[in-house]
C-alpha cells in the first residue's frame, strides 16, 4: 500500500510498502523516473520485474550476479556492483568467489530489494556458483556501426555454421545494439575447452567473411566490421540475463527470439512496456536452455581440433 510520509525538512516523501512472499519491502521514491523518455518510474520498473520474475529468475538462480545501478536514472551516474552491500538484508543469499561476496538472485524478494536500489541491469555468469562448468557456449555479436543489418546477417551466418556442426542454437537481443547466440552443451567441459570451440567457430567465420566480421579485440582497430566476441565466455565473466532491462532510452529488454524473427526485428521493439504481452503470446523461448535434454556434445569438434594441432 502507498504511504505518504514527511521527512525532517518537511518535504513529502512517498513510499510503497510491498509484501513480497514473506518479506515486507519499502519502495523509496516510487515515482522517480528511471527511464524518462520511456516514462518508466521506479514503481513501474518493479511492476515489470514482478511480472517477468517467473521467467527471469531461472536464468539468474545460483549465478554470480553483477548489477549496474543508476541511483538517479539512466542519464546520471552509474556503477557496477558485485559485492553485496553490508546494509543488505541477511536473508539475501550470497556466494563468495575470488574474494567477492556476490548476491544470488534466487527469489522475488531479492529481485525487488535490488531493484529498489536502482539496479537496472542484471548480468550473470556463464557458470553456477560453486562450480566452474559452463552451461552453454555463447557468442556475443557486437556491431561497430549503428546499423542493425550487419548484426542480423552475422547471426544468420553463425546459425548456418552451427547447424552444419550439428550444434543447436538460441538467440536473444542484448537489449542494446547486438545479438547473443547460446548453444546448450553437456555440462562436463571446461572453459578452456569451450574457448577452443568458440575460437574455431569465430575464426572460421571471419576467414570466410573477412570484410564484414572480425575478432579484433580493440574497438579502434575494427573499422566497420562486426566483432564476434568469443572471449567474453569465461569464468566469472557475464552477459545480461534474458529479460534483463538495459539502460537505454527506450527501456529495452534482452529478449529471446525465434530464428525466424531475426531478419525482421530491431532491438528497440522489445521494451518494458511490450515484454509482458509478448511472454503471454510466445512464452519463454529460451526455456530449452534450462533442460538437461538435447545438450550438445563438443567432442567431435575438440577431437578434430586436437588432430589438427598435431
Amino acid at each position: 500500500m502507498p504511504e505518504k510520509r514527511v521527512n525532517a525538512l518537511g518535504t513529502a516523501v512517498h513510499e510503497y510498502t510491498l509484501t513480497v512472499e514473506d518479506k515486507q519491502l519499502s519502495i523509496s521514491n516510487p515515482d522517480k523516473p528511471l527511464w524518462p523518455e520511456a516514462g518508466v518510474t521506479k514503481l513501474a520498473y518493479i511492476q515489470y520485474l514482478m511480472t517477468v520474475a517467473p521467467v527471469l529468475l531461472p536464468y539468474t538462480r545460483n549465478r554470480l550476479l553483477t548489477v549496474i545501478r543508476y541511483p538517479h536514472g539512466i542519464h546520471d551516474k552509474s556503477f557496477y556492483q558485485k559485492n553485496l552491500p553490508a546494509y543488505a538484508p541477511e536473508w539475501i543469499p550470497t556466494h563468495t568467489w575470488e574474494s567477492t561476496r556476490y548476491p544470488l538472485l534466487n527469489d522475488l524478494p531479492t529481485l525487488v530489494w535490488l531493484a529498489n536500489q536502482a539496479a537496472l541491469e542484471w548480468h550473470v555468469s556463464f557458470h553456477e556458483a560453486g562450480n566452474e562448468i559452463p552451461t552453454e557456449l555463447v557468442f556475443d555479436l557486437d556491431p561497430s556501426t549503428p546499423e542493425f543489418g550487419p548484426v542480423q546477417q552475422a547471426a544468420l551466418r553463425l546459425k548456418e555454421l552451427l547447424d552444419e556442426l550439428q550444434l543447436p542454437s538460441y538467440v536473444k537481443t542484448s537489449g542494446a545494439s547486438g545479438l547473443q547466440v547460446y548453444v546448450p552443451i553437456e555440462r562436463r567441459y571446461s572453459f578452456a575447452q569451450t574457448r577452443l570451440v568458440g575460437e574455431f567457430v569465430a575464426r572460421y567465420l571471419t576467414a570466410r567473411y573477412p570484410r564484414e566480421l572480425t575478432i579484433e579485440r580493440l574497438i579502434k582497430n575494427r573499422g566497420t566490421k562486426l566483432y564476434i566476441d568469443y572471449l567474453q565466455h569465461w569464468r566469472g565473466k557475464t552477459l545480461p540475463a534474458p529479460y534483463s532491462t538495459r539502460a537505454k532510452p527506450e527501456a529495452t529488454v534482452s529478449t529471446p527470439l525465434t530464428w525466424e524473427e531475426v531478419p525482421q526485428i530491431h532491438p528497440t521493439q522489445f521494451t518494458v512496456h511490450h515484454l509482458p504481452a509478448r511472454l503471454q503470446e510466445r512464452g519463454d523461448l529460451f526455456r530449452p536452455l534450462l533442460s538437461a535434454d538435447d545438450r550438445a556434445s563438443l567432442d567431435p569438434i575438440l577431437s578434430f581440433l586436437k588432430a589438427k594441432s598435431r
